[in-house]
């Protein structure tokens, strides 16, 4: 039988969110062979032993969107490895119906049943395209233990918090990344063959990179704008996070037209195609900038703050994000909290928990101690998670 999210008598008549899931499934999925929840509107606390499983749930619900899920996993690194099983391991599944404003949907995805490394997915029972058709259904914004260091971090992994931004509001910002990335890697290996690359060749992979470049940077640009007034609307017990870009590209467009830039980017790629040989990569383009983020009040950038204030200003930044997603989309995505609740003090975890329960959205959080999530009380559906068993209740 599914494990039944708990319901509660006293529980608030407040509507469920346009966005919700009802139940989920999955099967050789981390540590579990098979297991099911369902679930009304509210927040969803799952609480148990570090180990449990509590984080490969949220995993599994990052999966209802496109992209590599919240760890960023491979696929086969998802597949649950059974002790002393025979054969290769089951390939990986995830079930979901999920709740939208029209109507509810069937979403299934995992690695391919008939092998290889290939994403599948299905809506409706029926194949789907691609990864894309996943976020033109499911908005999902999530905060991660392991994103507390992102301040401090490589800028590419600023950046890749940045653009997971951006497809929520804009699913094929995706596809445009994935064109330059591959354009990029094409180029380069092309520069580094001993024969001479084909100049016709290398000015189409230019153009394509310019193309895309700037479409990318203006994308970038422009979510963080939005985000940055998103943030300063809000006010309450969490910081304001100043946003930037910074980069060649950036820069570019602070003064001339995005055609121009375009032009300038494929003449400085020709232009470095020797040094480029030698380096790898490109000296210009999306792939080298970065995300600068200061603390408003402090005058502070984010790098130089304490650990407590770096996980406020990431916290103000999801929920601006989450508050942006609501009022572009017009519905609140899932938010995905993984033991978020044990690094903020009780202010800040009651003003975290009312943040969520006013925007609308189906929160799922994560914790050891289900005391820190008691001023959610009947706002929220509790669940155990314990050795790969979900059962209801705190």
């Amino acid at each position: 039988m599914p494990a039944m999210a708990e319901t509660s008598p006293t529980a608030p008549a407040a509507p469920d969110p346009d966005l919700w899931v009802r139940w989920l499934r999955v099967s050789a999925f981390r540590n579990y062979a098979a297991a099911e929840l369902t679930c009304d509107g509210r927040p969803v606390v799952l609480t148990g032993p570090n180990g449990a499983g509590k984080t490969n749930l949220l995993e599994a619900v990052s999966f209802l969107a496109s992209g590599r899920g919240l760890r960023r996993a491979r696929l086969a690194e998802v597949e649950r490895h059974a002790p002393h099983a025979a054969g290769p391991p089951q390939p990986w599944a995830v079930a979901a119906e999920v709740v939208t404003p029209e109507g509810p949907r069937l979403l299934g995805t995992g690695r391919d049943p008939e092998g290889g490394t290939r994403r599948v997915v299905k809506l409706d029972g029926l194949p789907a395209g691609g990864q894309a058709a996943l976020g033109e259904i499911v908005a999902v914004t999530w905060l991660t233990p392991q994103m507390d260091r992102l301040f401090t971090d490589t800028p590419g992994a600023r950046r890749r918090f940045l653009d997971r931004l951006v497809f929520g509001l804009d699913p094929a910002h995706a596809g445009r990344v994935t064109s330059y990335e591959h354009a990029l890697r094409e180029r380069a290996r092309l520069l580094r063959r001993e024969a001479p690359a084909d100049p016709a060749w290398l000015a189409a992979l230019e153009a394509r990179m310019a193309e895309k470049a700037v479409a990318i940077t203006a994308a970038r640009r422009d979510l963080i704008a939005r985000l940055t007034r998103a943030g300063h609307a809000a006010g309450g017990a969490f910081p304001q996070a100043a946003l930037g870009l910074s980069g060649a590209l950036e820069h570019w467009l602070d003064s001339d037209a995005a055609v121009d830039v375009e032009e300038r980017l494929r003449t400085a790629l020709a232009e470095s195609r020797e040094s480029d040989a030698e380096t790898g990569g490109a000296a210009v383009g999306p792939h080298r900038s970065d995300l600068v983020t200061h603390h408003v009040a402090k005058g502070a950038p984010a790098e130089q703050c304490s650990t407590g204030e770096q996980k406020a200003l990431l916290i103000a930044i999801v929920l601006a994000h989450a508050r942006l997603l609501t009022a572009e989309r017009g519905f609140a995505p899932l938010v995905l909290l993984d033991e978020v609740a044990a690094h903020l003090d009780a202010e800040r975890r009651a003003a975290l928990f009312a943040d969520l329960v006013a925007l609308g959205a189906q929160a799922w959080l994560t914790g050891t101690e289900p005391r820190l999530f008691a001023d959610l009380g009947s706002r929220a559906q509790w669940l155990t998670v314990q050795g790969g068993e979900i059962r209801p209740g705190a």
